[in-house]
């Protein structure tokens, strides 16, 4: 049986600056045989989505991988994601830039198809 899916707001968080949107909490895995989103892995941090990519982690090729991934995941434009934090770390924080509602909406929804496999 699966583990219960975290509620969205423990995974992203409302962004409050000059773009609104939101800001997901990522466990990039690079150097994966495939790229994709598994799903919610617990941290003692607190809930992060996990995220493969096939790209190397040098010169920033997993951390634009990463934002590719989670763009082509939630169905927006490659431009509204950018890696925000944790350049340098596994751990990363990725804005997504947009209407947080829908895009809290749409995370969840994602959450939710993942959850069901």
């Amino acid at each position: 049986m699966p583990a219960p899916t975290p509620p969205v707001r423990s995974v992203a968080s409302r962004q409050r600056t000059a773009a609104e949107g939101v800001r997901l909490r990522v466990h990039a895995k690079p150097r994966s045989a495939r790229d994709g989103v598994d799903g919610i892995e617990e941290t003692p941090d607190g809930p992060v989505l996990k995220v493969r990519v096939r790209a190397l982690p040098e010169e920033g090729r997993a951390n634009r991988a990463v934002a590719v991934v989670v763009a082509e995941w939630l169905g927006v434009a490659k431009s509204r994601v950018a890696v925000a934090a944790g350049g340098k770390s596994r751990f990363k924080t990725v804005a997504i830039a947009g209407d947080a509602p829908e895009l809290e909406r749409l995370i969840a929804q994602r959450l939710a198809g993942l959850a069901a496999k």
